[in-house]
């Protein structure tokens, strides 16, 4: 009974700790500096008093099935269940979209209702809702980090134009490695108790820097270089600086949708593998710039990063193979069990946790709903019948365990219809969004002094001798 009663107010702490208001003038550092030592203190606790207990046990299906699913990691800034969803911090994407500033309320002359990814960023690394003023204040920061040092801007105007977008990006990112703060304070003998520190500060620029390094990308790659680049306007938010800076700043459509996708793709807990692989390299004391160009390496693998360009390159080829004006249900259920039946899956469909359709899918669907010109777009229509027609096909074919859409289903669609059709760039954007939830928990690593990861393998002759093979 004592042990209960210890454990229940171990929780009650901790959620006290990330659901308390802060005064709009404290800035993210005096806000952290506020926050951690209880976070430090329970996760004392949890080592001393429950260091001991089991959390699951590891079969070998686990070990030859990738791990999926095992308990293993520490993840702060958000939990993914299988039925409902992720949340951030314990609270619901309908809950954040509700309580999170947007660029309407928090930024004078802006327009936009969707909420600020720079307002998902504070609410990542800190667990609390900034005030509109917290996020006016943080997002006028992160938008005056966004600039770029002159060698970094070099090393990518000399990528040849052939380069994959990804790839550009990794190495720039890398690049920045050369003003790491943390770098300098590690080599200067700071303590270990204060590398959190040093780790936001790579972290706000690794963030605010990697929007305009894809602007960058993107110019010199599709467009006519970086010499026609518009400066970056320090009155706006990075959303907005990022559209602009792609050729995409007269459109308000493209520049919401960006903004909603940025808060929505931040984080996904931390076993996915751009994700887990920003705590793995940074478990080594790697700074925050190389331990997240080693994750967007990750990004670009066709398992992870690419799924939104195979989902509506899925998508057009049915528009191609029924026509623009024969959308309907039957229709699309032909095409549906063609791709069953010839041993393929259908792209954007099923989840490796998730067994409902994805909130992330709900929210930017029910984006699109609300503007005429994307539901009446073809490419969105198919979109959403598909929405209503697969759940049952691939519940009658019987061989998915969630036959619900994920995210991918949607955002590469309404990328397409804003304009953006170059699918390899599709990932990048991903790379901008992601940074904001894998280097929050960067910084927690270090603030509440994670060690170096480091699993114990086993050869399959060694499976064989422990299970009685």
């Amino acid at each position: 009974m004592f042990a209960a009663r210890r454990s229940t107010s171990l929780l009650s702490a901790a959620r006290g700790v990330s659901s308390k208001r802060l005064a709009s003038s404290k800035s993210i550092t005096q806000t952290l500096e506020e926050i951690i030592p209880e976070r430090q203190e329970f996760v004392k606790k949890l080592k001393s008093e429950h260091g001991s207990k089991s959390l699951g046990e590891i079969k070998v299906e686990n070990l030859l099935g990738g791990m999926r699913g095992l308990k293993v990691m520490l993840w702060e800034p958000s939990v993914l269940d299988a039925n409902e969803g992720i949340r951030f911090w314990g609270k619901t994407i309908p809950e954040c979209q509700e309580i999170l500033p947007s660029a309407g309320k928090a930024i004078q002359g802006l327009e936009g209702e969707e909420m600020l990814p720079e307002a998902m960023f504070w609410y990542l690394l800190t667990g609390q809702v900034p005030t509109v003023e917290q996020t006016a204040e943080f997002t006028k920061e992160l938008v005056e980090r966004s600039k770029l040092p002159s060698y970094v801007e070099k090393v990518i105007d000399s990528f040849p134009k052939t380069l994959h977008p990804m790839t550009q990006f990794v190495s720039a990112l890398a690049t920045l490695n050369h003003d790491s703060k943390f770098v300098a304070a590690y080599n200067g003998g700071v303590k270990k108790g204060e590398y959190w520190k040093p780790t936001l500060e790579d972290s706000l620029d690794c963030v605010a820097k990697s929007f305009t390094i894809a602007s960058r990308i993107y110019r010199n790659k599709y467009l006519d270089g970086a010499a026609g680049m518009p400066g970056i306007d320090g009155s706006k938010d990075l959303s907005w600086n990022f559209s602009n800076q792609i050729g995409f700043g007269d459109k308000q459509g493209f520049i919401e949708v960006i903004r909603l996708y940025n808060a929505l793709h931040t984080d996904h807990e931390g076993g996915n593998v751009s994700a887990h692989t920003t705590h793995l390299v940074g478990s080594a004391l790697s700074d925050p710039f190389l331990s997240y160009s080693a994750a967007l390496a990750g990004l670009a693998g066709p398992l992870h990063g690419l799924a939104n360009q195979e989902a509506l390159r899925f998508i057009l080829s049915i528009k191609d193979s029924i026509g623009a004006a024969d959308i309907t249900n039957d229709r699309v259920k032909e095409e549906l069990w063609k791709v069953l039946k010839s041993g393929r899956v259908v792209p954007g469909y099923g989840h490796a946790v998730l067994r409902k359709p994805d909130p992330r899918f709900i929210a930017l669907r029910d984006f699109s709903l609300k503007y005429t010109e994307i539901k009446e777009d073809p490419v969105f229509k198919l979109v959403n019948k598909t929405f209503e027609v697969a759940p049952g096909v691939l519940t009658e074919h019987g061989k998915t365990k969630n036959p619900f859409p994920n995210v991918d289903a949607v955002s590469g669609s309404l990328l397409y219809h804003f304009g953006l059709r170059q699918f390899e760039y599709y990932t990048v954007t991903f790379g901008t969004s992601r940074a904001m939830g894998a280097l929050s928990q960067l910084v927690w690593d270090r603030a509440l002094g994670m060690p170096i990861e480091r699993p114990k393998s086993l050869s399959m002759e060694a499976i064989a001798k422990i299970v009685g093979a």
